[in-house]
């Protein structure tokens, strides 16, 4: 039976492991944070979309997590699952992925198999981790294995789940590559071969190039719409309706989560390696990253026609998770357009059914717990700004009480009361 170790228990690592537990191997889970590990081995979950039910199951059968990282050498298999933002120069940051194997390298050893699954530039497994290697001593592709496979999970969706995503692979050397087809196999549906690290990396930046750029059109397409006196909610709904050569992308109050807003710039920042300049990709990235100051705009505009300033207004905003029914706060919009709201003086609160206490984030800070939606609650405030569509709220009620809403996600009928953004 091999042993696991997934480094990194969060959104990508927690169901990676709830998905091996069920092969029968055996599982530790890395992480730094104590808090985090001591709630995964209680049987609960730290995040709404994973269920304790199904982490108690997962401890019950194979599961152990650890803050100790010299259980590394236990491993036939290491998989890292760590974050890799950007800095604050909107560059790409890699300390978590170097912290990680700074605290393994002693305990790396002959017959295990190496695997990075967080999103990075097209390189990085040769570049950063395959020194790690050799300092141990050892031989990729021979007493050693180096592969790059990049996660694919989507929070919240009910149609797919870890074992039924293909799972792109890419090794350093073809035996590096037939190691990981026989690993992520064991556990995954369907294994997609490419033919280098190099390559796998690539695919992770391409598809969520693909859809930056896409809701970049859309983005930019929703203020052209807005200015003609057009509901680019229902052109998109009418042009989806062709069933070939049109895909629907939605706008919003920009993107969120932990690619979309991210990993195009690790590409522009790779490619300024070989003197080119991604216009396409950076131009996709100005336009959703102006879209909470476009809500913004349209509140000011909405709020002056009723005669009310935003300085002192009483604002409630719907929907503070980066997407639809989960409790992801990653490079929420939602958080952007709340801090723009506050610098122009009005009195912000939120009310998110996934997010009952505004969360510690890195770079933001809202001392705010959730608002109850009632008739009462809803008529107290001066706007009310949808910005994530949970299916939980009541969307009727909401524009029945509401003294003015600003829908940022077309969810709302046509009514006096009711502005797109």
């Amino acid at each position: 039976m091999k042993t696991i170790g997934i480094l990194g228990m969060g959104y990508v690592g927690i169901p990676l492991a709830l998905r091996i537990s069920e092969t029968g191997s055996k599982v530790i889970g890395f992480d730094v944070v104590h808090e985090r590990i001591e709630v995964l081995n209680s049987g609960r979950s730290p995040i709404k979309h994973f269920s304790d039910t199904d982490v108690a199951r997962m401890v019950n059968s194979s599961f152990e997590g650890t803050t100790d990282f010299s259980r590394a050498a236990e491993c036939d298999a290491l998989l890292i699952c760590v974050p890799t933002p950007l800095d604050r120069s909107r560059e790409p940051d890699l300390s978590f992925v170097i912290a990680t194997m700074d605290t393994i390298a002693p305990y790396l050893r002959a017959g295990q198999l190496l695997s990075l699954e967080s999103t990075t530039w097209p390189g990085t497994s040769e570049e950063v981790l395959l020194p790690y290697v050799t300092r141990a001593g050892l031989e990729v592709g021979e007493n050693f294995f180096l592969v790059y496979s990049p996660e694919r999970e989507d929070p919240g969706n009910q149609k797919f789940d870890t074992r039924s995503i293909p799972k792109i692979v890419g090794g350093h050397t073809p035996a590096c590559l037939a190691a990981g087809k026989e690993l992520y196999g064991e556990f995954i549906d369907v294994v997609v071969p490419v033919s280098s690290t190099r390559a796998a990396e690539m695919v992770k930046l391409l598809e969520n190039i693909h859809r930056s750029v896409n809701i970049g059109l859309v983005n930019e397409l929703k203020v052209v719409a807005d200015a003609m006196n057009l509901d680019i909610f229902e052109i998109i709904d009418a042009a989806k309706t062709k069933p070939f050569g049109f895909t629907a992308y939605y706008p919003g109050p920009g993107i969120g989560g932990h690619c979309i807003p991210i990993d195009p710039f690790y590409l522009t920042w790779k490619a300024r390696e070989f003197g080119l300049h991604t216009r396409f990709i950076e131009l996709a990235g100005e336009i959703n990253a102006a879209m909470p100051q476009y809500v913004v705009d349209k509140t000011i505009r909405a709020l002056n026609d009723v005669g009310k300033s935003l300085k002192g207004a009483k604002v409630l905003a719907l929907g503070i998770a980066y997407k639809r029914d989960v409790d992801d706060m990653r490079e929420s919009p939602s958080v952007f357009v709340m801090e723009l709201l506050r610098e122009w003086g009005a009195e912000v609160q939120y009310s998110d059914p996934n997010v009952p206490h505004f969360p510690k984030m890195r770079e933001h800070s809202f001392e705010l717990s959730s608002v109850d939606l009632t008739p009462e609650t809803l008529t107290d405030f001066d706007v009310v700004l949808l910005l994530t569509d949970h299916r939980d709220f009541e969307y009727e009620t909401i524009v029945e009480h509401a003294k003015l809403v600003i829908d940022t996600r077309g969810k709302f009928p046509n009514a006096e009361n009711v502005r797109r953004a």
